[in-house]
């Protein structure tokens, strides 16, 4: 199989582990939105915003200890700041099509503000997989496979290295 082929399954696998971590953070944020929403009296976007903040804590225990565990894990602090940093871009992202939903549009019913919460987490969910992939849980440099043992080449146009190589061989 080629490395191609290889690359594309382990894209997959990633993929697949993203969005087990991402869905059960999106279940997170959906279900604290909603409890926010109906326990207080806080307006919607500002609910949205804790449930986000909720969610985005649980998906960075997720992502760093199952998604993607094997990667590079020696920069703790600049990997920390980079999610924080990508993660409230992704939380804009988010809020603000809820925002333009509910303000902009006056679309405000309790499975409105769920259905355009649901596709701010969508939209934002792309941005983050492509930042945190690229720039957060950077993938550890390719270890060099050394050679296989053996005899060193003989080069071809140099007769006393060949006469060696052969005194050498039993």
């Amino acid at each position: 199989m080629g490395q191609g082929a290889s690359r594309l399954r382990r894209l997959v696998h990633e993929v697949a582990k993203f969005g087990a971590v991402g869905g059960v953070g999106v279940l997170v944020n959906l279900v604290v939105f909603n409890l926010v929403r109906h326990t207080t009296d806080l307006q919607v976007v500002r609910a949205s915003v804790i449930a986000t903040v909720v969610a985005i804590v649980f998906n960075y225990v997720g992502f760093r200890y199952f998604t993607y565990r094997d990667r590079d894990k020696s920069r703790r602090t600049r990997e920390m700041t980079l999610f924080l940093l990508f993660s409230a871009i992704g939380l804009v992202i988010e809020n603000g099509v809820l925002y333009a939903a509910t303000y902009g549009f006056g679309w405000n019913t309790p499975l409105q503000n769920n259905v355009f919460k649901f596709l701010g987490i969508g939209v934002a969910t792309l941005f983050r997989f492509w930042s945190y992939r690229s720039w957060v849980f950077r993938a550890l440099p390719a270890r060099e496979t050394p050679p296989a043992p053996g005899p060193a080449p003989v080069p071809q146009n140099d007769p006393a290295a060949r006469r060696k190589t052969r005194q050498q061989v039993p």
